[in-house]
């Protein structure tokens, strides 16, 4: 009947149909015309309907109506389609704009157009009551645009395609070894310097192929600061993420003294031309902490989401071991090893966020050496972070690599393009569970959600990134937004007759994915080494 994705918790049909026409109306009280200004915009220019905007709906002539419905929970949505027109009603004017998003489902894949491909066709949508909320608070997709960069326009972009998902949190990958993407006005070698490389590795690293030109981009204050208040139009929470203490070398290539300069000769180093776990991490100097803070200060004043990622993950301790400076300073702490320093590290910027008001975030290696207090976790490597970490009381989002990490490949097929990873099927992401069985239902309240994570080290443009997240990224949707039932009881079936509607609203969006028959020649890279793994990921 509905043919939506994500699905709702519930869809009652009725009889007949809703049209409308060049006299319906689009109707909002104060909270919800922001909500009103988005649809009417996305409507108007796929429709070519006039659809006025007042107060309160004319009787004889129908159309939309948008308001606050108090008894709602926040995300929490019904839409009503009768006699009367359509009746969109949320908790906040987020739940609202969910139900705008279900309408346009409702509306045909035409309905995502930029422009009217008949000015006389009828719009109409069936009669029915949907009741709709979602099961996670956190619903993420992280976005890597330090390995390859994606311009400002391609991140807009990315956040409609969320927001068309009902995804809500946009995890945004600003640094990294090859690359610092973000204007630091009191830093500015950060980008004059670390945001560009002057080659790529084609492939896995161990390709022997490289594209020999320079790459590189950031996103200035303004950019960031559209980029922002973009995603909060549509209800989107963006989290920068800034590296610390490894995955610096693009910002020691800038500022050579945040390395550990009595090991290595950090004035030698270059933004870093290929992938992998890098050796040259951050000295654990009062320098570095300094530096830091002063980035961090400048982040703070463009995103006002409560948390902030750190990364914190693959930092080698190599350096560190050899280092006296760092050696002193776990003398001066007191500490027992690196990995407390690592984690000595992690809390100093723990407590720095906490007393301007934010969290931290960070990959699931932070629990390494001791958990910071208030502290959450991206678990990223199985489940067993997530675990550790939700049974110590702190709060966890479920990112496993070995479920939906998008970046690995979709088929075991000699055609996939740049194979990574295990196979990660549109089904086997649809099975994904990010709440694991052996959690108490009290430790399993510290699940906020789930994210998808695209790292992009062989995506070097959108539509590879369209072809990696799709049709995956709408599978995992589902798994965020609905009461699904247990992974083995759901219905892959069900899901797969609602995409054969789905994939017309993606080619209505101009979205790259990868066909269910297999990669077109266009998208397939013949010759380019990936790392496949075989067999089934492990569950941990």
């Amino acid at each position: 009947m509905t043919e939506l994705i994500p699905a709702p918790r519930s869809a009652t049909a009725g009889s007949g149909e809703v049209r409308l026409t060049h006299r319906s109306r689009l109707c909002a009280d104060t909270a919800t015309q922001g909500v009103a200004h988005w649809l009417g915009a996305a409507l108007r220019q796929a429709t070519g309907l006039p659809l006025r905007e007042g107060r309160e709906l004319d009787d004889a002539e129908g159309g939309i109506e948008l308001r606050l419905a108090p008894g709602l929970g926040p995300e929490e949505y019904r839409l009503v389609s009768d006699g009367s027109g359509v009746l969109v009603e949320g908790g906040s004017a987020a739940g609202v704009f969910w139900g705008a998003q279900t309408l346009r489902q409702l509306l045909g894949p035409d309905a995502y157009r930029r422009a009217p491909l008949d000015r006389d066709r009828a719009w109409s949508v069936p009669r029915l009551t949907i009741e709709d909320a979602p099961r996670f608070r956190w619903r993420g997709l992280m976005l890597d645009v330090a390995r390859h960069f994606m311009p400002k326009e391609g991140v807009l972009r990315y956040l409609d395609l969320m927001a068309a998902h009902k995804l809500n949190v946009f995890h945004f990958h600003l640094t990294d070894d090859q690359g610092w993407r973000i204007e630091i006005e009191r830093h500015p070698r950060l980008t004059e310097i670390g945001s560009w490389r002057a080659r790529t590795k084609t492939g896995h690293r161990a390709s022997p192929l490289w594209e020999d030109k320079p790459h590189g981009g950031y996103y200035t204050r303004d950019d960031i600061r559209e980029i922002v208040a973009y995603a909060a139009e549509r209800h989107i929470t963006v989290v920068p993420e800034i590296d610390v203490p490894g995955h610096s070398q693009a910002a020691i290539a800038a500022y050579p003294e945040l390395g550990n300069t009595d090991v290595i000769d950090t004035t030698s180093l270059s933004v870093w031309d290929t992938w992998g776990i890098n050796p040259n991490v951050l000295a654990p100097t009062d320098n570095t902490l300094r530096f830091y803070e002063g980035v961090f200060e400048e982040v703070l004043e463009l995103f006002p989401s409560q948390f902030v990622h750190v990364g914190g993950d693959e930092c080698p301790k190599d350096q560190w071991r050899r280092s006296e400076t760092a050696q002193a300073r776990i003398r001066e702490l007191g500490l027992a090893d690196e990995d407390e320093l690592q984690s000595w590290f992690i809390k100093h910027f723990a407590a720095w966020l906490s007393a301007r008001g934010r969290r931290l975030i960070g990959w699931d290696e932070i629990l390494e050496g001791g958990l910071a207090e208030g502290a959450a976790v991206s678990s990223w490597r199985g489940y067993a972070g997530g675990v550790a970490a939700a049974r110590a009381g702190h709060d966890v989002v479920m990112c496993p690599e070995q479920q939906v990490y998008l970046d690995h490949r979709q088929d075991p097929g000699p055609e996939e393009p740049v194979p990574i990873g295990w196979v990660r099927t549109l089904e086997d992401v649809y099975r994904f569970e990010p709440v694991p069985p052996e959690l108490t239902p009290e430790e399993a309240r510290h699940v906020l959600g789930t994210q998808a994570n695209l790292w992009t080290e062989v995506m070097e443009d959108h539509a590879r990134v369209d072809y990696q997240a799709f049709p995956r990224l709408a599978a995992f949707a589902e798994v965020a937004w609905s009461a699904l039932p247990a992974p083995a009881e759901r219905d892959f079936a069900g899901f797969q007759s609602r995409m054969a509607a789905h994939y017309g609203r993606l080619d209505a969006l101009g979205v790259a994915y990868r066909p269910p028959a297999g990669p077109l020649p266009w998208q397939r890279r013949p010759g380019v080494l990936g790392r496949p793994i075989d067999g089934p990921p492990p569950h941990r």
